[in-house]
């Protein structure tokens, strides 16, 4: 039977979908590459991502789509719509995880969208635009480097040639560990897509701090990365008095306090971080000649970006006087600020109040596919709470009830752009 073009389909005011459902595919897939504190690990392009692969396909086809894997192996299962000829309103995440992930990072989106399909299926719901679910490849960057590698060359971001040239720590290059897997699929330019949802745990823990189940996200935090290098002079600990030190860590422990204030004093949604640092030579009674160190600084939009940039290089430039030192700031990775369109953030909002759930702007800090996808098409993200914010680990956790409350948030903001056919 039919059931995209059923006579008897359900009223979309009362569709709902299946969270059981979409619990244990959940459940399922995190089965492959488990670990044994509840984690998973299927890093991108692995024989275990392709079984994880193999399944969704398995899954998709089960739903009644077609199923077309592009070059770089991203995979787009479609559902037919009344209208071919409209470019298809699309949804989905990724399945490759961290080498110590949880089950919900990225899969979550996967498989929400893959309910979508099956509740449509159920209900006898027949769109007018095509529905897709988008498996992209690689978003972690576990293995290979980009990030986000999948989206990143559909959208344009990087050549496929590019992507496919990048190799792991062993020397295996994407394009041969795609062969390997049997996702090297086909050439071609990238279609067009009519709108893109994705939906994802929050990995942070505003929305559960908050008690708000769906975050409504206006955007993703724009990131200057920096290499910061503070060049001093080492010196022997116990002769050298200290108004006569050229210390670079302590000139390096200033900039990462100013790193801090800069960013505190632009919140709420600015970021500041120093994540790592060397020090040179990094001896007990030695004065420290030589500190390198990252600096991440993120925000929503790029006019505050380039303010705490400009911040940042006058604080490096005034210690270092101070401390008698050299300071180097190397910007090494700009991500631009990445607004979502309004309608579709309005369609989640609306979305999440016509169920009556609890809901709240937010923005992105982390990047995901929707970031790259963003360039290309209209594009918008569905948050929902995850365990004390943590993600990137084994004991990453979602509620069923939230996850099923963004699925349904989900399925009516596609709804909302493929139309019901008539």
């Amino acid at each position: 039977m039919d059931m995209q073009s059923s006579p008897t389909a359900a009223p979309a005011s009362t569709l709902c979908i299946d969270g059981a459902r979409l619990w244990q595919s959940l459940m399922d897939l995190a089965r492959i590459g488990g670990t044994p504190k509840g984690g998973v690990c299927r890093l991108a392009l692995t024989e275990l991502d392709r079984q994880g692969r193999d399944l969704f396909v398995q899954w998709a086809r089960e739903a009644g789509c077609s199923i077309r894997v592009d070059a770089i192996g991203n995979i787009f299962a479609r559902r037919a719509g009344q209208d071919e000829a409209l470019p298809p309103v699309m949804t989905g995440s990724h399945i490759d995880t961290q080498p110590t992930g949880g089950k919900f990072d990225g899969n979550y989106g996967v498989l929400a969208g893959l309910e979508v399909v099956r509740t449509l299926n159920a209900a006898g719901i027949r769109t007018r635009a095509p529905i897709e679910v988008a498996v992209w490849t690689n978003e972690e960057g576990s293995r290979f480097v980009p990030v986000m590698m999948g989206s990143g060359v559909f959208a344009g971001a990087f050549t496929l040639e590019h992507a496919l040239a990048q190799r792991d720590a062993q020397g295996v290059s994407v394009g041969e560990a795609l062969a390997a897997i049997g996702y090297a699929g086909e050439s071609g330019p990238a279609h067009a897509v009519g709108a893109y949802f994705e939906a994802h745990i929050e990995q942070g823990p505003v929305l559960e701090k908050h008690q708000r189940v769906i975050g409504v996200v206006q955007a993703a935090l724009g990131q200057r990365w920096y290499d910061v290098t503070v060049q001093g002079m080492e010196a022997h600990a116990g002769p050298t008095p200290m108004e006569l030190r050229r210390d670079a860590l302590l000139a390096a422990s200033r900039i990462v306090a100013e790193v801090n204030r800069i960013a505190v004093e632009r919140m709420p949604h600015a970021r500041g971080t120093v994540g790592s640092l060397e020090v040179f030579p990094n001896s007990r009674n030695v004065i420290p000649g030589r500190v390198k160190f990252s600096v991440d600084l993120r925000a929503p939009d790029d006019a505050q970006l380039q303010d705490m940039d400009a911040a940042l290089r006058a604080a490096c430039a005034r210690i270092a006087a101070e401390c008698q030192v050299q300071a180097e700031v190397e910007q090494v990775v700009y991500f631009p600020p990445q607004p979502f369109t309004p309608h579709l953030v309005q369609a989640v909002r609306a979305g999440a109040a016509e169920l009556g759930y609890s809901s709240m702007d937010a923005v992105s800090g982390a990047g995901h596919d929707a970031v790259y996808v963003a360039r290309v098409a209209p594009a918008a993200m569905i948050f929902v709470p995850c365990a004390d914010g943590i993600s990137h680990n084994e004991i990453e956790d979602a509620e069923p009830a939230h996850l099923e409350a963004g699925c349904n948030v989900l399925l009516r903001a596609m709804l909302a752009q493929a139309e019901i056919a008539a």
